[in-house]
């Protein structure tokens, strides 16, 4: 269900038609029994509720793998995967809850399940619904984690699995703070400058907006901190830009313009 659907029995790779496939990754997303009525009508929207369900019945009918569903031999039934079905999707939300729980960690978990959203390709209604609601669980998970691993000690981890939340949704507020917050907990103030720097970049390049409110406070006062406290000084900047390339000497002044890359100038 991460990536794309595959569906494996007894080591081989089973093939399924189109209906059939939606109804078997429809279970898998839904762990709970589904009356049938209600499954029609999420897989086939506005049409007769006769149509749909003939089309969920000539769907069932197609799945041809023994084992796999459970009701499907009872038109009364509600249907369900069986229960020794393995879906890669509940075992990742089996590893958002334990990142939600207390505890420490002693090394880093394997976090694979956490980098792919739920059938990506598909558009139908009801799988963006829950792809973002997964979305939105997993990349809360990754951020948690990074805080996790700062406590125990492994910083280096932690910017790892913060830099995956961050590439993942570049522009979500909380995963830049964890990566700041995981460079500093690491003693690397060079870099969660930068990260700051690249965030108001991008949030400039593509909203026009600064950065939120109150993420310079994760910083301490330090004269090595180009962000005053919620005072920028305003840079003049060349007529192409690029990527956290500011100019160390602004136009008009005299002299050679110097471009450097992340805080402040030096000097000023």
């Amino acid at each position: 269900m991460l990536g794309s659907f595959t569906l494996h029995s007894d080591g081989a790779t089973v093939p399924l038609g189109v209906d059939a496939r939606r109804v078997v990754a429809y279970l898998a997303v839904h762990p709970r029994p589904q009356s049938r009525a209600g499954l029609a009508a999420d897989l086939w929207p506005g049409g007769p509720a006769a149509s749909a369900a003939r089309l969920l019945t000539e769907a069932l009918a197609a799945v041809d793998v023994p084992g796999l569903l459970e009701g499907a031999e009872d038109e009364s039934a509600a249907l369900s995967l069986s229960e020794d079905v393995e879906v890669d999707l509940s075992d990742a939300m089996l590893l958002i809850r334990a990142f939600a729980g207390g505890g420490r960690l002693d090394e880093r978990p394997h976090v694979d399940l956490l980098s792919e959203d739920i059938l990506p390709s598909w558009t139908s209604p009801w799988i963006a619904v829950e792809r973002e609601r997964f979305r939105q669980l997993r990349l809360s998970a990754l951020e948690q984690l990074v805080g996790k691993l700062s406590e125990a000690g492994l910083h280096a981890d932690a910017v790892e699995i913060a830099e995956i939340a961050v590439a993942q949704a570049p522009s979500r507020d909380s995963a830049r703070r964890a990566l700041i917050e995981a460079h500093l907990a690491q003693g690397d103030v060079v870099a969660a400058v930068a990260q700051y720097d690249a965030y108001q970049e991008l949030l400039r390049s593509s909203i026009g907006g600064p950065v939120p409110a109150g993420m310079d406070n994760l910083f301490p006062p330090s004269a090595a901190w180009p962000v005053m406290r919620g005072f920028r000084r305003p840079t003049q900047r060349s007529a192409v830009m690029l990527p956290q390339l500011r100019a160390a000497r602004p136009a008009g002044q005299g002299g050679v313009r110097r471009l450097v890359t992340g805080g402040s100038v030096p000097g000023r």
